[in-house]
């Protein structure tokens, strides 16, 4: 497991100093939807291999176009995103990288859990030993081997979250996108995704609103706003700033406060 005393990043925002494996790079990524609206205005980032990174910032900052543009399933105006140095070709399939939705009912389609699992698979080609083999243990790494025949329509929210997981786990990429994970998930469901994403290999970049599990996940911490990156550096060193925060549109995770600002006077308290 990486440490989480990581030194601060170097002087491009949100990107790395460092010499690891470069996992995912964008480079002055520009994104407008056709009525115009600029969504991305240069988005700089690096992702190392096995690296946990979590992007934080304002709905609206330009987030889950940024997961879409990195997956290839949108064509950026400008820029590139290069997954372990290999250009991103937009419109086509990149097992290396894989996006966990923001809503599993997006995700989950097919009549049974086994199938879910087994549509990316089965989509590239694999032989059907392959795929089996694949399936159960997508399904054993996430504890879900006993819904495999459950239609997944009948699943709870945490159920739901963890077979979509499956689902992207089986096609064995390097870089798994997670869109707002622990939205809408119960305290057990919760923190069991925290267990299982402290345990992943995979380099990992999570948005999320939910800032006590990016403290809890994630080995660094990016704020985005208007489309581009902010700054970067370790979640308590950022996360600490209250003005930073402010101006981005978020607070300070009530586990960062010092003692008497967590303290608050109750309704029945007040005179």
């Amino acid at each position: 497991m990486k440490s989480r005393n990581r030194p601060e990043d170097g002087p491009v925002p949100g990107g790395r100093a460092r010499t690891e494996t470069v996992a995912l790079e964008a480079s002055g990524v520009r994104f407008s939807y056709p009525d115009g609206l600029g969504v991305l205005r240069g988005m700089n980032l690096q992702v190392a291999a096995g690296e946990r990174v979590g992007l934080i910032g304002p709905n609206g900052a330009g987030k889950t176009t940024f997961f879409l543009t990195a997956c290839g399933i949108l064509q950026p105006d400008a820029g590139t995103v290069r997954l372990f140095g290999d250009s991103i070709r937009p419109k086509s399939f990149h097992p290396d990288i894989g996006l966990v939705f923001q809503d599993p009912d997006d995700q989950l389609f097919s009549p049974s859990v086994w199938n879910d699992v087994a549509f990316g698979p089965q989509n590239m080609g694999l032989p059907p030993e392959e795929v089996a083999a694949r399936v159960s243990e997508a399904l054993t790494l996430t504890d879900t081997h006993e819904l495999a025949d459950r239609a997944p329509h009948h699943l709870s929210g945490g159920e739901k979250r963890m077979v979509s997981i499956a689902g992207v786990l089986a096609m064995q990429p390097r870089v798994i996108i997670y869109d707002e994970p622990s939205a809408s998930l119960d305290i057990r469901s919760r923190r069991r995704l925290i267990r299982f994403l402290n345990s992943a290999a995979q380099a990992l970049l999570i948005a999320s609103h939910d800032l006590e599990f990016v403290l809890e996940v994630c080995d660094r911490v990016v704020v985005i706003n208007d489309g581009q990156v902010i700054v970067g550096g370790e979640p308590r060193t950022i996360m600490r700033q209250a003005n930073l925060m402010e101006e981005n549109g978020l607070e300070t995770p009530r586990s960062l406060e010092a003692p008497a600002q967590q303290r608050r006077m109750a309704p029945d308290e007040e005179t």
